[in-house]
C-alpha cells in the first residue's frame, strides 16, 4: 500500500511559535500559568506540562507568577485582570489573531457591527469577540443566519475565524451581501489553511483511504476531516497510530496522510511508521 503524506502536514507557523514562547518561558521563568491549554492537541498539552507550565481556570492576586497568553489569543478583559492582580505576561497569541482583533477594535471604533463567521464558544471566537465594547455577532453556518437579527444591521464588519472553511464562508457571506446594505468583509483564513484545505480538496480523489491526524478539540483539524469525509467516504479523523483500524486497508492500494495545524511531527510519523511496519508484516 502507498503511503502519502501532504506537502502541508505539521505546525502551522503561529501554533510552532506559541510553542517556542511556551517552553521558553518555562526554561527562564518560575510560576508560569495559562488559562486553558496551550494549542488543541493533546500530545503538545502534556509536552508543555511537562515543561512546568501549570493551566488554571481562574486569575488570582499573586506575588511574580507569568501569565502565558495561548496561541489562540484571549479577550482584553483577561489582559486587563491580569496586570491588576500583578501578573507578568507573555504573549504567544498568534500574530494573524492579532491581526484580526486589530481588524474589529478598528471597525467597531468607526461604527460598524461586528460579525464573525467561525465556531461559537471556540477560544479564538471568544478573543475576539472579548476585544469589542459592545456585542458582536457569530454566524457558524447559511442556515444559523438570523434574519431578525441581521435586519437591525445597517453597517458591519465581517471576519473570520482564521481555520474556517473557506467554502463555508462563501456560502455566509453570499446571503449577507443580500440583506445589509454596506459590508466590510475580511477574508482572515490563514495562508497555512487556505493551502491544507487546497490539498484536501485533491487527496482524497488520489487516495483509497484518508487519515486526519489531529485532536478532536481542533477546530482546524475538523474542518479537514469534514473535507475529507465529503469527497471519500472512506475518511478517517485518528489521534495518534492507537486509533487505526487495519480492516480500514484491506482493499486500499494508496493512502493519504494529513495532519491538522497542531499535530506535532512525531504523532504523525508514528502513524507513518505504523502503517509501513503494517506492510512488512504483510
Amino acid at each position: 500500500m502507498k503511503i502519502n503524506v501532504s506537502r502541508s502536514a505539521g505546525f502551522c507557523f503561529g501554533v510552532r511559535r506559541a510553542i517556542e514562547i511556551a517552553l521558553d518561558t518555562a526554561r527562564t521563568q518560575k510560576d508560569v500559568v495559562m488559562l486553558g491549554d496551550i494549542v488543541h492537541n493533546d500530545d503538545v498539552v502534556r509536552d508543555v506540562k511537562r515543561a512546568g507550565i501549570e493551566k488554571v481556570t481562574s486569575l488570582k492576586k499573586n506575588g511574580k507568577k507569568t501569565l502565558l497568553i495561548r496561541a489562540h489569543g484571549a479577550p482584553a478583559g483577561v489582559y486587563r485582570k491580569a496586570r491588576n492582580l500583578g501578573y507578568k505576561i507573555v504573549d504567544a497569541t498568534c500574530p494573524k489573531v492579532t491581526g484580526i482583533h486589530r481588524i474589529v477594535k478598528k471597525a467597531e471604533a468607526r461604527g460598524y457591527s461586528v460579525i464573525v463567521i467561525g465556531d461559537e464558544g471556540h477560544d479564538e471566537v471568544k478573543g475576539i469577540l472579548g476585544q469589542l465594547k459592545g456585542k458582536g455577532m457569530v454566524i457558524s453556518g447559511p442556515k444559523k443566519i438570523s434574519r431578525k437579527k441581521i435586519k437591525k444591521i445597517k453597517r458591519a464588519c465581517v471576519v473570520v475565524q482564521s481555520t474556517q472553511d473557506l467554502e463555508n464562508v462563501k456560502s455566509i457571506l453570499s446571503v449577507l451581501k443580500e440583506r445589509i446594505d454596506e459590508l466590510e468583509f475580511y477574508n482572515t483564513i490563514c495562508e497555512t489553511t487556505r493551502v491544507r484545505q487546497k490539498e484536501m480538496r485533491s487527496m482524497p480523489l488520489k487516495n483509497d483511504v484518508m487519515l486526519v491526524i489531529g485532536s478532536p478539540k481542533s477546530a482546524n483539524t475538523k474542518r479537514l476531516y469534514e473535507i475529507s469525509k465529503r469527497i471519500n467516504p472512506e475518511s478517517h479523523w485518528i489521534r495518534s497510530a492507537r486509533d487505526i483500524k487495519d480492516s480500514w486497508f484491506e482493499s486500499a492500494a494508496s493512502v493519504g496522510i494529513i495532519s491538522g495545524a497542531s499535530t506535532p511531527d512525531y504523532t504523525t510519523n508514528e502513524v507513518i511508521d505504523y502503517l509501513a511496519g503494517r506492510g512488512k508484516k504483510r
